[in-house]
């Protein structure tokens, strides 16, 4: 696991330094969807200090079981509005917010729990029906929208690309994320940050450091191919 782990921060930093970027601008988020909480538990102590989960049922499992321990919990995947009270007490950040209703839902019961919930808007990029994400064309008023909720701050974007057997495939898709979020940016909106971009995995994460990737999830390369 530590092999692995070790194995992925390389490239990372490798990554950053060949674009002109410093190492602890990337961080690793480790995809533990599917894996049990034993499994987890090993990568915590092998130094993951971010985990990613797609599933709220599978994750509270693990976050019952390790919520002592020290890593943040960042939500990856599809999220329900009727599962905001779930993903609000469990995650530091949740990166699929993709409608107003979702983020109204988060707000609400980041109130009740005395929250201030940090999020990214997921934007579909690459308009694929298959996709969640919000349209790059609607992503501005998404955000400007959200901006106005009092327990949610917007802090970035996040994509998912197509799958490609050539990681250079998926640069196009990258760039245009980076450049929708300089363009959020220079609105200027008051309570949203464009610090984070979400993107790139086991077989892209290092195109996406090139194209401004600030956070790259990363499952089959630390704990293999899935059972």
């Amino acid at each position: 696991m530590k092999e692995g782990l070790d194995r992925i921060r390389k490239r990372i930093a490798d990554a950053a330094v060949r674009c002109g970027r410093e190492p602890e601008s990337v961080r690793l988020v480790a995809v533990s969807k599917t894996r049990g909480a034993d499994l987890v538990a090993r990568a915590i102590d092998a130094g993951a200090a971010i985990l990613g989960e797609n599933y709220i049922q599978e994750a509270r499992d693990k976050f019952n079981a390790l919520y002592d321990r020290p890593v943040q919990w960042h939500f990856i995947g599809h999220l329900q509005s009727n599962k905001a009270k779930y993903a609000v007490r469990m995650f530091d950040l949740i990166h699929s917010v993709d409608s107003l209703k979702l983020a109204r839902a988060l707000d609400k019961e980041a109130r009740k729990n005395d929250k201030v919930q940090e999020i990214l808007v997921q934007v579909n990029i690459s308009r694929e029906a298959s996709k969640s994400g919000i349209e790059e064309s609607g992503a501005v008023d998404l955000v400007t929208r959200i901006s106005g909720l009092e327990n949610i701050r917007v802090k970035g974007l996040m994509t998912m690309p197509p799958f490609f057997d050539a990681p250079e495939q998926a640069r196009p898709f990258f760039r245009e994320l980076a450049r929708l979020r300089v363009r959020i940016a220079d609105q200027a909106i008051s309570g949203v940050s464009m610090d984070e971009l979400s993107m790139g995995m086991t077989g892209d994460f290092e195109v996406a450091i090139d194209e401004g990737a600030t956070l790259v999830r990363i499952g089959t390369a630390i704990f293999g191919p899935r059972q």
